[in-house]
């Protein structure tokens, strides 16, 4: 009898964080492996440009415990710890600069908004009962109380606080040390890669229990399989039995935020007298108002970027307009003329929701889709020969590269385990 034809222990489909994480824990465990990812590069949503410019993730979040800083020490990056909560310049009503009591006030919001949405959260697992919007739980009609909610929500979670499920916020809401990588993490993870079994442009069109993986240029036979991709393309994915309608559920709960990044470079010497990592941001003004974010000069280079999520973000359809809307926030701080001239050239724009290889950018829950993480993360159909990995799986780390990384590790460990 001819054998089988065997291409790989385990394909894993994707070159992201997951990917990769579990390329090498597989190959640490001496099985064989092969990555198949769609696009021309590794990375997934982590690309740093040719111009060091991170259009992607941009932090190591929660420093202490990512598995990532240590990689990253290890390799001789260079780490910048970014802070929080801080702004070189706020801006109050009618575009004033804040005081020291306008500042005072906003911390003291973000604090009772913070306290108010973990009492919530706790009265819920307490007494029970279903999940509620995020947006529900805070203060609202406080002066700043519009500001921070659309901070920590449209900015911070990429959706708004009323799209989004209380429950999942809390449990993976980040704390502790975030950090620059000056290199760029997307540089970091394409290290990472090095001598890993990667076929680049070759997307996955169906995965089938044998384990096969037809792709445009044939199919690829393993014994096992690890699906790293995002939720936003992942429906796009058929499966052949169908996956099970739990596992379905979960994907359909877990959509990616509509989070975009439009990076401008500063043709001359001007900074409007701001340090680097200098931070904006401005009061919200009125129920239709949508700020975006700002970082200036990152690692003292000329770039001014913008953050832009929510319902700003998908009123945005292409780079054009987002480009149009990042120069007229920030005219609101320097003024249009001031901004024409410091930045006269076209803009880097990073517009995740239009790009068919992701469609956004990192994933919430939808209110009721508080356990969606868990099951898409414990699933194992084919006879438990496939898993799935990915920010959108970690229950603690979602929406991070660290927890990509981890969820890619220990679906690789359940892997290797299920294959004896």
């Amino acid at each position: 009898m001819i054998a089988p034809r065997m291409d790989a222990d385990v394909p894993v489909v994707g070159a992201g964080a997951a990917g990769i994480a579990a390329a090498r824990r597989l190959r640490a465990r001496g099985r064989s492996c092969l990555v198949l990812e769609a696009g021309s590069r590794v990375g997934g949503r982590a690309w740093t440009d040719a111009a060091g410019l991170d259009l992607g993730a941009s932090w190591l979040h929660v420093a202490e415990v990512n598995p990532l800083t240590a990689l990253a020490r290890e390799l001789g990056f260079t780490l910048h710890d970014d802070g929080r909560r801080r702004r070189d310049l706020l801006l109050a009503e009618g575009g004033r600069p804040a005081t020291a009591a306008d500042r005072a006030a906003l911390e003291a919001a973000g604090d009772a908004w913070e306290a108010a949405v973990a009492a919530r959260a706790a009265q819920r697992e307490k007494q029970g009962g279903p999940d509620i919007p995020l947006g529900e739980a805070p203060p609202r009609g406080g002066r700043w109380d519009a500001t921070v909610d659309h901070w920590f929500g449209a900015i911070i979670n990429g959706i708004e606080s009323r799209r989004s499920s209380l429950i999942d916020y809390v449990a993976t809401v980040l704390d502790g040390q975030n950090l620059q990588v000056k290199e760029g993490i997307g540089t970091l993870l394409t290290r990472l890669a090095e001598g890993l079994p990667i076929r680049l442009g070759t997307r996955v069109r169906r995965l089938s229990a044998g384990i096969t993986a037809d792709t445009e240029t044939g199919c690829v036979q393993g014994r096992a399989a690890i699906v790293t991709l995002g939720t936003g393309v992942l429906p796009a994915l058929a499966f052949d039995p169908p996956l099970p309608a739990a596992v379905t559920q979960a994907i359909a709960g877990l959509p990616l935020a509509p989070v975009l990044k439009v990076a401008l470079r500063a043709a001359g010497q001007e900074r409007f007298r701001l340090p680097p990592f200098a931070r904006l941001g401005r009061m919200v003004e009125g129920p239709d108002d949508r700020p975006c974010s700002w970082m200036l000069w990152p690692f003292g280079r000329p770039w001014a970027v913008a953050y832009l999520g929510g319902s700003l973000a998908e009123s945005l359809p292409d780079a054009v307009s987002a480009e149009a809307a990042a120069r007229a926030e920030l005219a609101r701080y320097f003024g249009a003329a001031a901004v024409a001239r410091a930045f006269p050239d076209p803009a880097t724009v990073a517009h995740w929701p239009a790009d068919p290889l992701f469609r956004g950018s990192y994933s919430y829950a939808r209110v009721g889709a508080a356990g969606a993480r868990a099951v898409l993360a414990e699933a194992a159909p084919m006879g438990g020969r496939l898993r799935f990995a990915g920010e959108a799986c970690h229950t603690r780390y979602a929406g991070t590269v660290g927890g990509a990384w981890e969820s890619g590790e220990a679906a690789a460990e359940a892997i290797h385990v299920a294959l004896g």
